[in-house]
């Protein structure tokens, strides 16, 4: 089900000239000009353009002027001084290159990398091109049929020294949107169709074009696994809970990646505010995530094996929704007494995460928008990172910062455990009003066995682009967050390709 990409290409020699129906090409307000590389009618041009309008490449300045042949034009982006430009302009610039091809209704886009270090390397290449593949990114599957014109190519002139990096990003980059798109779509899909077992439907179709193993726990499997809070959460609704595990690749380090997947989520008997709960929809933004990482593993070589763990509950209340004042007995026998049943994600992922840990994976990373606390610390761009690991710590904030996703570690004090300690049971599923994000950390650790390589990832924040409509620069939806970080730190945790190709050559 995923949506349409922007096809990413990079253009030989001069053939930007001709590569686009809308050409972009930024400019620097204290460095000549890479007019020349336009080719030679693109810089005639844009020296003309540049005079008749004394476009000195200020920062944030457009200017544009069409070109021989039918809907062709340029536009040169002012990008300021060499000096001051950062990786957040960097993306700002490709962002406004979008935006132009966008207004112009073209239908392919030429972009003239700057020659500058913020551009330079695979890294940036990847950006780039996870940037441009999800230009035209958008859930229409309930609209109506629209025409028009819309983006289906983007083509990158880059120096020549930088050809190779680039086409190795722009390979992981167009392979992580893929997966990006998988997650919005699965993110975006609403409540009244994605209930748990549609979510488990989704799955089982993606592990056979995966050629993945699969398997799917129901009710009664639940209750033999004495999975009691899975079936918990999930007895207020008439979709009952669902635990799907996936099993992707047969080479390199074992990876247990676990995604809370709440289909909707109205808080139960502790019910939320009627404002905005509509966006309970992006509460299954977990699992979502690490079905989108399966996807670009599918489609890349990473040299992991991974393991997915996805529980899938509504929290709704009738009759048989769990209450505050209960206690129950989890997958690893820990009991939990219920104070809040608005705090239901950890239920759920401690039934998951005890079965992940008893697999004895090399390293277990788990994703859920699980605390508002965590975006009153964090705000709505960044997640928070919780291990005990400072080498899982540093390998994740390392691969995040490469991929231009914001993680920011938070601590996991022993007190944060004795808060969450019941007082008629071994723990309970709510604690006091300060450090939320990190009480709730500190309960996922009670069921991560002996696995010493652990991280929750608390992504509530930006998981999803929440309100009216964004802040302008994102669209309402879904984003797809944690999958190219994961993807990342895959990389450098998997066997390189080349070494795996030296083992199949020793083995014959």
């Amino acid at each position: 089900m995923t949506s349409r990409l922007v096809q990413v290409q990079l253009a030989g020699g001069r053939a930007i000239a001709s590569a686009g129906t809308r050409l972009v090409l930024g400019v620097f307000s204290d460095a000549d000009p890479a007019f020349a590389r336009l080719g030679a009618e693109g810089a005639r041009a844009a020296l003309a353009l540049a005079q008749a309008l004394r476009f000195k490449g200020e920062e944030g300045r457009l200017v544009e002027t069409l070109l021989r042949g039918k809907g062709r034009a340029l536009t040169l982006v002012g990008l300021g001084k060499r000096g001051k430009l950062t990786e957040e302009r960097a993306r700002a610039f490709v962002e406004k290159a979008i935006a132009v091809a966008h207004a112009a209704k073209a239908a392919s886009l030429g972009l003239v990398v700057p020659d500058h270090e913020a551009f330079s390397g695979a890294a940036a290449a990847e950006r780039i091109a996870r940037c441009l593949a999800l230009a035209d990114y958008r859930f229409d599957r309930f609209l109506a049929p629209t025409t028009g014109v819309r983006l289906q190519s983007a083509t990158l002139a880059v120096p020549a020294a930088w050809r190779r990096a680039y086409e190795t990003g722009c390979v992981l980059g167009c392979a992580i949107a893929a997966g990006v798109s998988l997650a919005r779509d699965l993110g975006n899909s609403p409540p009244n169709l994605a209930s748990p077992d549609w979510m488990a439907r989704q799955a089982r179709g993606l592990a056979r074009r995966w050629r993945a193993r699969f398997r799917v726990l129901a009710e009664p499997e639940l209750k033999r696994r004495k999975m009691g809070g899975l079936l918990a959460v999930g007895a207020g609704s008439k979709h009952p809970p669902r635990l799907v595990r996936i099993d992707l690749g047969n080479r390199g380090p074992v990876i247990a990646l676990v995604g809370k997947g709440v289909t909707f989520d109205t808080g139960g008997i502790s019910i939320k505010p009627a404002a905005q709960m509509d966006e309970m929809k992006w509460d299954k933004m977990g699992a979502c995530a690490v079905l989108g990482i399966l996807e670009v593993a599918s489609r890349l070589d990473l040299g992991v094996r991974l393991r997915a763990y996805l529980p899938l509950a509504e929290n709704m209340l009738d009759g048989a929704a769990y209450r505050p004042g209960d206690i129950v007995r989890c997958a690893n026998g820990k009991t939990v007494e219920i104070l809040n049943t608005d705090a239901e994600g950890r239920m759920i992922l401690a039934d998951a995460l005890a079965w992940a840990a008893s697999a004895k994976p090399d390293a277990l990373i788990e994703y859920s928008t699980l605390t508002g606390a965590c975006v009153v610390a964090l705000g709505p761009t960044g997640a928070g990172l919780f291990s005990p690991s400072d080498e899982l710590c540093g390998g994740l904030l390392s691969a995040a910062g490469a991929a231009g996703e914001r993680l920011w570690r938070l601590p996991l004090w022993p007190e944060f455990l004795e808060e969450m300690k019941g007082s008629h049971a071994d723990l309970k599923n709510s604690g006091g009003r300060w450090g939320g994000a990190s009480n709730a950390a500190a309960f996922l650790s009670q069921f991560v066995g002996g696995v010493a390589d652990w991280a929750h990832l608390d992504i509530a924040g930006p998981a999803y682009v929440g309100g009216e409509g964004g802040d302008g620069r994102k669209k309402r939806g879904a984003t797809g967050f944690g999958v190219a970080l994961t993807v990342n730190w895959l990389r450098a945790r998997g066997i390189p390709v080349q070494a795996t190709a030296r083992e199949r050559r020793r083995r014959r």
